[in-house]
């Protein structure tokens, strides 16, 4: 039986890619972000996830949010200005900004995210 070669993709090369992720209490304010980061070139794609309730704890009391998803698809060179860029203009006092390294992508994809963001 014969089977697909698997898809070429980009591996490791020191994570060439990554995905910047935040969470916003809007999703109008996460599309704020999202555009402000595209039309920077910040980021090639930004999605956000309109609905996610949080539980954690701030101040002593457990809180329970509704909140939306940012998820920044950007170089991994550009990974540090994405959360400066998302620090400055943040609603929250201390927001979560986490960047999840990409261990591989699709050769177009990646292609594209380093054609869409500035090198």
């Amino acid at each position: 039986m014969a089977t697909e070669p698997p898809s070429p993709t980009q591996s490791d090369p020191a994570a060439r890619f990554a995905v910047v992720w935040s969470t916003y209490p809007s999703p109008e304010a996460a599309e704020r972000a999202a555009r402000d980061l595209v039309d920077r070139r910040l980021a090639a794609c930004v999605a956000v996830l309109p609905k996610m309730v949080s539980f954690y704890t701030w101040q002593g009391v457990t809180e329970r949010a509704d909140e939306a998803v940012l998820l920044a698809k950007t170089r991994a060179t550009l990974a540090e200005a994405v959360m400066e860029a998302l620090a400055a203009s943040h609603p929250y006092e201390v927001p979560a900004l986490l960047v999840l390294p990409v261990a591989a992508a699709s050769l177009a994809y990646g292609a594209w995210i380093e054609a869409e963001t500035r090198g």
